[in-house]
Formats: C-alpha cells, sequence, structure tokens
C-alpha cells in the first residue's frame, strides 16, 4: 500500500471514531455500539446522510473507493467496541468472555451502508464498467442461492520437531480483513496450507485454533415487471459472507448494498466476471413496488366507488378490444383484486389468492384476455403449456458450472411471489407438470426435497390458465368434465 493511501486511511479511521464517539452530540452511533456489544452482533448500520453531514468529501470518497474506506471504518469500529467494552462493568455484559472476545485481534466487526445513494441506486441492468470499485445499491429478485461453505482466513500449523506454531492470514480479492489488526485492504495471498517451515520441518494443521467465516453466492436478477419488453432479465452474482448469509432465499425480493468488484476469469484471458460484495441485505416487500397515484388517480378513484355499479364498470373497462365474455371479466376481475388472506391463531393460513381456467373453443380470446391480465397486473410471469416443465414453474436443483456444487434456483411461479402466472396452451402440458403445480395452487409454497437439500419457498401466487377443449370444440351435448377432460380431473 502506498504511503498516501496509508494516510488516508489512518486519516479516515481516526474520524469515523469521532463520528461514533461525538456524533454531534446526539449519542446516535453510540448506542447503535452498546447496543452491539449487549446484542452480541458484527454488523454496525452506517448511514450515507448521517456521514454526509459529517464530512461530506469524505462520503464522495467512501463511494468512490469503498474497499479503503470501509476498512478502515471497520478498524476504526473494532477499536471503539474494544474501548467501550473496557468501560463497561463485566457484569453488564452477557457472559465473560464477551470482554475477551472483544479484544482478540481474530474478532472481525462489519459496516452495512444505507441512505441515499443518487445515481448509483440502480439495477442489474444498469450495472457497467464505469462503476467497478464503487459502492452501488441495487434492486432486485433472488434467483440462486448456493450453500454456506467456510471459507479460511487464519490457519495455525504446529511443528512436532521444533514445537512451535506457525500462523497464516489469507486473503483474496473481495475480502475486506482486519484479522489480526491487518490493513482493510491488501493484495490477496495464496490459498494453500503451508506444509514445511522455512528449515523443511513438516508441519500439521491445527484445525480447532484456525479462524473461518461462512461464504454464500446468490444471484440476484432486475425485477420481472422492469425488465424490457422482449429482452431478456439482467442479473449479477453477489457475494454474502459472515452474518449475512441464509438471509436469503431463492424467489426474496431484496435490496442489496455492496462493492461492484472485478475478478479475472479462469481461461478467459483480458475478459473478467464481475461481482457484488455485499455489505448490507435488506428484504423487499411487493407494496415497495406498487403504483405511483397522483391526485388525480385519487379523484377518479373516488368518482368510480360513489358510482352506481362499480364492478361492472371495472369489469366492462377490463380488455375493451374484446368483445362481450362479461362473466369472464368478471372472474379476471376478480383475480387481479384478489380475496383476503388469513392467517389464523392456531397457525392455519387461508390462502386469498384465486385460480381461474378459461375453456374455450379457438379464436375465443383467450390468449387475448391472458395478454391484458399480463399487461395490467403489477407483477406478471407468462408461460405456455409447452413450453413449461414442473421444476421450471416451481424450482429446481442444478449444479453450477464453474464449482459444481448444488444451487437451488427458483421457477416461474416463486419468481411471481404475490403475483400473477399466466400460463396457455394449458391443455398441451403433460399430466407430471400439471400436477406440479398443485401444491403452489392449494398451499402456495413449493417445497424441495432434491440432492440433499429440503426446503420451503414462498409461491404466493393467483394461476390463470387457457386450454382449448378435448375435442377441439366445446361439445354442448357432453357433459362439462367430458369436454374438459383433463387427465387429473
Amino acid at each position: 500500500m502506498s504511503g498516501r493511501s496509508s494516510k488516508d486511511e489512518d486519516d479516515a479511521r481516526k474520524e469515523f471514531k469521532d463520528l461514533l464517539f461525538y456524533d454531534q452530540g446526539n449519542d446516535k452511533y453510540g448506542q447503535k455500539v452498546k447496543d452491539m456489544i449487549f446484542n452480541r452482533t458484527k454488523r454496525l448500520i452506517l448511514n450515507l446522510d448521517d456521514l454526509r453531514s459529517w464530512n461530506a468529501d469524505r462520503t464522495r470518497q467512501l463511494m468512490k473507493n469503498p474497499t479503503l474506506y470501509l476498512g478502515a471504518y471497520q478498524r476504526g469500529l473494532k477499536e471503539v467496541i474494544s474501548e467501550m467494552g473496557g468501560r463497561l462493568d463485566p457484569q453488564d455484559l452477557p457472559s465473560p468472555e464477551d470482554l475477551e472476545e472483544m479484544k482478540d485481534t481474530d474478532t472481525e466487526y462489519f459496516i452495512g451502508v444505507e441512505g441515499s445513494f443518487g445515481s448509483s441506486h440502480i439495477s442489474p441492468r444498469q450495472l457497467g464498467s464505469h462503476l467497478i470499485g464503487s459502492l452501488v445499491l441495487i434492486e432486485g429478485i433472488a434467483t440462486k442461492c448456493s450453500l454456506v461453505r467456510p471459507k479460511v482466513v487464519k490457519s495455525v500449523h504446529y511443528c512436532e520437531k521444533t514445537e512451535q506454531q506457525h500462523t497464516r492470514y489469507y486473503r483474496d480479492a473481495l475480502t475486506i480483513s482486519t484479522i489480526g489488526n491487518q490493513s482493510g485492504v491488501g493484495f490477496p495471498t495464496t490459498s494453500t496450507y503451508p506444509t514445511k517451515d522455512d528449515n523443511g520441518n513438516p508441519l500439521s494443521t491445527e484445525y480447532g485454533l484456525s479462524v473461518y467465516k461462512d461464504h454464500q453466492t446468490l444471484s440476484v436478477q432486475e425485477m420481472p415487471e422492469k425488465a424490457p419488453a422482449g429482452q431478456l432479465p439482467c442479473s449479477v452474482d453477489v457475494i454474502i459472507e459472515d452474518d449475512l448469509v441464509d438471509s436469503v432465499k431463492p424467489g426474496d425480493r431484496v435490496q442489496i448494498c455492496g462493492i461492484y468488484k472485478a475478478i479475472p476469469s479462469k481461461n478467459q484471458g483480458a475478459m473478467f466476471k464481475t461481482v457484488i460484495v455485499a455489505n448490507r441485505v435488506k428484504q423487499l416487500t411487493k407494496e415497495v413496488a406498487g403504483p405511483v397515484l397522483t391526485d388525480q388517480d385519487v379523484k377518479n378513484i373516488k368518482q368510480i366507488a360513489q358510482s352506481e355499479n362499480p364492478f361492472d364498470l371495472l369489469a366492462s373497462s377490463l380488455a375493451p378490444s374484446v368483445y362481450g365474455h362479461e362473466y369472464v371479466k368478471k372472474a379476471l376481475l376478480l383475480l387481479l383484486l384478489g380475496g383476503m388472506e388469513k392467517n389464523l391463531e392456531n397457525k392455519t393460513h387461508l390462502r386469498g389468492d384465486i385460480n381461474v381456467l378459461l375453456i374455450g373453443d379457438p379464436s375465443t380470446a383467450k390468449s387475448q384476455l391472458l395478454r391484458f391480465v399480463l399487461n395490467t397486473a403489477p407483477l406478471a410471469i407468462s408461460t405456455t403449456g409447452r413450453g413449461a416443465s414442473g421444476v421450471g414453474l416451481t424450482a429446481a436443483v442444478v449444479s453450477d458450472a464453474e464449482t459444481g456444487e448444488r444451487r437451488l434456483e427458483a421457477g416461474a411461479m416463486v419468481l411471481a411471489d404475490r403475483g400473477v402466472v399466466c400460463i396457455d396452451e394449458f391443455d398441451k402440458m403433460s399430466e407430471e407438470d400439471r400436477i406440479a403445480i398443485h401444491e403452489v395452487m392449494e398451499q402456495q409454497t413449493v417445497t424441495i426435497a432434491k440432492a440433499g437439500i429440503h426446503t420451503m419457498l414462498n409461491a404466493r401466487c393467483s394461476v390463470l390458465a387457457a386450454a382449448n377443449p378435448i375435442y377441439g370444440q366445446y361439445n354442448r351435448q357432453k357433459k362439462p368434465t367430458e369436454n374438459i377432460a383433463l387427465p387429473d380431473r
């Protein structure tokens, strides 16, 4: 590290300690640090707006070069916690070992960032090479999650001949590590364990004394409703470590703050792979992406509500280019509005989503009605019976091409959580694939028990399906079940 970078890091560390100790007299962050000590948590959430009012230039430097300054802030946080812990009465701490843990050089504390990111608040599609190395805030939906693996940060080795211990610290291109009083940033080290000391004596690894941290990889895709029409949704890999692992499952809508980094790809020459190293993960609810209503919209809504029959008015306004089908349009309107979801005291879940199956002759505007629902609903995903499989609709366990490990990948119904799934040509689906979506329509969950992965994902969506009668045209001389004739009726 250059002398100037070292001086900037030292200045940033001292300024951050002042912010934690003094904080303009309101003791906001001082109380947060105390809560971290008593609750035994290791991540402090820093608001950019507070830092901007404290030092605007330092905020710009943090956004531009977060690796250097987050490392300095984490070192400063570690020193502040050690000093505050030393002033506290040991009897006030949850356990006597906490004070020793706070002063241990192998204990790490982390900084998460929130607040106003301005032009750095983007979607995965807007990530570009000009943002590499900077702090970004993205929103998307998690589509893949790897298993949680331990990653070594410190190994201890013992030499029987000399009866001495040897310690080695590890750092990769993604790490901001302060273990062992290291600087927050530095060059990557080798990942191989030493087998001999400098004199050629054999070493044995002391796994119990070594230090590891949890490591997990996510794939975050842009929101389906925000992806441009006719284009594939863009995604980005996200690295989460330590206390952030297992905070996200496939299908969750998340807001992730992290450092956008480029790492060399295998056997691709000058091409680089880009990832986001997360420092904060926040769950988003579906309501966040709801419509923005103007004053005129509110007036129109109130005017419709006061009309004589608003239900008929709304139903006739649904797919106005399609003539007739009054009852079908009313059913689709009820599907879009949904029912009342209930969670009873005895843990029973009563779904509020409505599922609709449209059976009709060819050229009766079934696909046009599906297309209108697809364009009207805030979140809707379309598929066809021919091109949909059971695992494509629910979830699948796939092998990662780079690491070879198993990972969970969400299907269309999990991605459409709190939305609508439109399935055209429903009668062309195979019986096995149709049975796979029964659990979603009844229990609104997807249960996975494959390749040693056992989990349950939320799929709280309405299903709108369209199919042709078994004879091509509806035969009024036969019963409805004989006309529909789905194999699993």
